[in-house]
């Protein structure tokens, strides 16, 4: 014990005794607590606390857009199709056309057959098939009682049938039962229609060499497409076509990209129905793709909940009907979503709205025919019934 000195045996709290020094051990009031916290950053106290949580918040609300500006980063983009050059006029005789593709002609055209998986797009439908008529044998529907995502809903195609009569003599038309499973993939229940439609397309008494059509309602091929392939002989056994891509209406056009939709020539035992790439041959400006091009609020709400991406809709006032107006006429994204690409440069490009075009050129012939009754899928006509 040093002499004249005072001892303890209790041990001092050396850290709070460097950070506050002899003052502090003097202010008796002065809590171990505060005297440790002064030795913190205020700044580091207001990231840890205050910083961290909004950038959670960001990640949660922006999340799906970060992940696709960055898809680059981890993502390549696919193989690139082979893209056979698609010649066409009206004064050119079948022969020559068949000729500038390399293919012969033959003596009389393949039989065309259409099949379609059905939801609720009656106008697209009747547009597709005025379309499609003078060069289809046969148009093959399968309805559903039941979404992809399991949701009831009413046999549309089956009520409005009156509709169709033209078409009436050559039709197959099915329905299947949903199965309605509670949270299962989307896409399981897709397949499963898909093969039923599969089944649908033998009852219809397709056979070898005869065209089929694969593709979802709003995928349009030209009329003139498809009777280039029916008279011309040696084409491709499979061959995607590349559409016009438009959303919401004729307006808003945003990129020729749209590939899914396909026509091949049949084989018994091999040809499958399917909406995925099945070849690297693409013929070049094939048709029109209308992305939810709906009349009425309603049914774009029945869509977002319906199809196979329902994952999008992540916040309930994505269906509020206010909401979905303003961003039809503005050629917005319904999900607020990025756009879908594989490098920075197409994705800067395409940021922010759609903008709009006055084209109404070159579109099918049934929606120039009948304006009135199509009008909201025309440019400056964006507003929509509520229904």
């Amino acid at each position: 014990m040093p002499e004249g000195g005072y001892y303890s045996s209790k041990k001092t709290d050396d850290i709070c005794e460097d950070i506050c020094g002899e003052n502090s051990r003097a202010a008796l009031s002065m809590s171990r607590l505060r005297c440790a916290l002064r030795g913190f950053d205020l700044k580091a106290l207001l990231l840890l606390f205050v910083g961290v949580p909004i950038l959670i918040f960001i990640i949660y609300v922006h999340g799906q857009k970060i992940s696709y500006f960055l898809r680059p980063l981890w993502e390549s983009p696919p193989k690139p199709f082979n893209t056979i050059p698609h010649y066409y006029h009206e004064n050119v005789s079948m022969e020559n056309l068949c000729k500038f593709h390399g293919w012969g002609v033959r003596e009389k055209p393949r039989r065309v057959f259409d099949a379609v998986l059905f939801s609720n797009e009656l106008d697209i439908l009747e547009i597709r098939w005025h379309e499609l008529s003078p060069y289809v044998s046969e148009f093959v529907l399968l309805e559903s009682n039941s979404t992809f995502t399991g949701l009831k809903k009413p046999l549309y195609f089956e009520k409005n049938r009156h509709r169709f009569k033209f078409a009436e003599s050559r039709l197959t038309y099915g329905t299947v039962g949903g199965r309605f499973v509670k949270g299962e993939n989307p896409f399981v229940e897709e397949s499963y229609q898909r093969v039923a439609l599969d089944q649908l397309i033998r009852i219809a008494r397709i056979t070898d060499d005869d065209l089929l059509i694969m593709s979802d309602v709003d995928e349009i091929p030209s009329g003139h497409t498809i009777n280039l392939l029916r008279w011309c002989d040696d084409i491709p056994e499979k061959l995607h076509l590349q559409l016009r891509n438009y959303l919401y209406s004729f307006e808003f056009y945003l990129d020729d990209k749209s590939w899914r939709a396909s026509v091949h020539r049949y084989r018994a035992g091999k040809t499958r129905y399917a909406h995925f790439r099945q070849t690297d041959d693409l013929l070049a400006d094939s048709g029109w793709h209308c992305s939810f091009c709906f009349r009425h609020i309603s049914e774009f709400i029945f869509k977002m909940k319906a199809y196979s991406h329902v994952d999008r809709v992540r916040f309930p006032y994505y269906l509020n009907p206010s909401r979905i107006q303003d961003v039809i006429c503005r050629g917005a994204d319904l999900f607020d979503m990025l756009p879908e690409e594989y490098t920075f440069q197409e994705i800067i490009a395409k940021l922010g709205p759609i903008p709009s075009s006055y084209s109404a050129v070159n579109l099918p012939g049934h929606l120039l025919r009948n304006v009135d009754q199509y009008r909201y899928l025309l440019p400056g006509n964006c507003k929509r019934e509520s229904g």
